[in-house]
Formats: structure tokens, C-alpha cells, sequence
């Protein structure tokens, strides 16, 4: 089991680094950018692939997806404190660079969840379930709603403020790579905790061991 950890934490390590690279070159070759007051297909297509494929390869094989399940949810789940860097957004619409339409929702969303994301990981993780399930469904829910609203944004604004920047370098590796990397550490962390027991939350601490494990 050890021997299958290493090789599926080296094959994952490896094609996380090479959708990255996929995804600046993609953005260094503006495959990214969309007509003009069309909807943000490439964008769109970026964002769904990793994921797609991610559950694809989950539902489909067993010994991966034993794999995932034995992550730390600690670790994954700390991980989205990165996204305290929604504060970029907020800042471009304060220079009229992003609408408000998107940077406020997704600015303020990815602020709340990223300041929170330590108290999911050590509070709710250990005596409160339901509240961690709940936590990862917000976080599912502001990235939905950023890539909504960032949508609507530039259809209903084609020649004003757009979400133009988010397609350019590098803003973009924004939605093609964090988003939907946000998106599946969520989808890991909701179908571990749905495992675990739910009125035994010593069992739970056990299982998840120590930050960083």
C-alpha cells in the first residue's frame, strides 16, 4: 500500500506540474480570451476539464481513489488559505480594473473562505461534520459564483469594465489552474468527511492524524 501511495503521489505531483505549465502556456498564447461579448468558453473549458477528468479517474478506479481518500483533509483544506488573495480583486475594482459585478463577489468570497480555512481545519474537522461539509460547500459556492458572475459580467458589459485581465497572464492561471484545483481539494475533502462517523469525532481526529501528515 505504501509502494502505491508513492506512486500515485509521483504521478499526481507530475501531472499537477504539467497542467500548470499547460495552463501559462495556454494564457502566453491567448487561447484563453474570448470574443467580445460572447460567453468566456475558453475560460469555461479550462476550468471543467481538470475536473472532469479528475472524477472520471476516481470513479473509475478503485485504487486511486483509495489513494485520495487517505489524504489529510487538514492539509487540504489549509490549503485554501491561499485564497486570501481575493484581495487582488478588490483592488482592481478600486483602480477600475475589474467590474464590480465579479471582483466584489469573488473577492470578499475568496477573503472569507481563505481566513476560515485554518478554523475548518482544525476546529470543525474535529467535533463538528456537518459544519466542515458545510464549509467546503461555501467554498464550492464562491467559486461558482466568481466564475458566474465573471460570465454575466462580460455579456452584459461587452464594451465597459470586462473581466478582460483574467485572461491575460498572470490573472489567468487563476481560473485555469487555481479554480479548478480549489474545486477538486473541495470535491476530496466532502467525500472523505461523509466517511467519517458522525458521532465519534475522537475517531475522526485519529483518522486525519496531524497537520502535515
Amino acid at each position: 500500500m505504501t509502494e502505491t501511495k508513492t506512486n500515485y503521489g509521483k504521478l499526481t505531483a507530475g501531472l499537477i506540474a504539467a497542467w500548470f505549465v499547460t495552463a501559462a502556456a495556454s494564457s502566453a498564447l491567448n487561447l484563453l480570451k474570448g470574443a467580445p461579448g460572447q460567453p468566456p468558453i475558453p475560460i469555461l473549458i479550462a476550468v471543467l476539464t481538470p475536473v472532469v477528468a479528475f472524477s472520471i479517474w476516481y470513479g473509475g478506479s478503485k485504487p486511486f481513489r483509495e489513494w485520495v481518500l487517505s489524504l489529510n483533509p487538514r492539509t487540504l483544506t489549509l490549503i485554501h488559505a491561499e485564497r486570501i488573495g481575493g484581495l487582488v480583486f478588490l483592488a482592481m475594482y478600486t483602480y477600475e480594473l475589474l467590474p464590480g459585478m465579479f471582483a466584489l463577489p469573488a473577492g470578499w468570497g475568496d477573503i472569507a473562505i481563505g481566513v476560515t480555512a485554518y478554523l475548518a481545519a482544525t476546529r470543525l474537522i474535529r467535533n463538528h461534520r456537518r459544519a466542515f461539509i458545510a464549509w467546503q460547500l461555501l467554498g464550492v459556492l464562491d467559486l461558482v459564483v466568481a466564475l458566474s458572475m465573471a460570465a454575466i459580467a462580460s455579456l452584459l458589459h461587452p464594451q465597459g469594465i470586462t473581466t478582460a485581465p483574467m485572461t491575460e497572464l498572470p490573472l489567468s492561471l487563476i481560473p485555469a489552474f487555481g479554480v479548478p484545483l480549489f474545486l477538486i481539494l473541495h470535491i476530496i475533502c466532502i467525500a472523505q468527511a461523509r466517511r467519517w462517523p458522525a458521532a465519534s469525532p475522537h475517531r475522526i481526529v485519529q483518522a486525519t492524524g496531524p497537520i502535515g501528515a
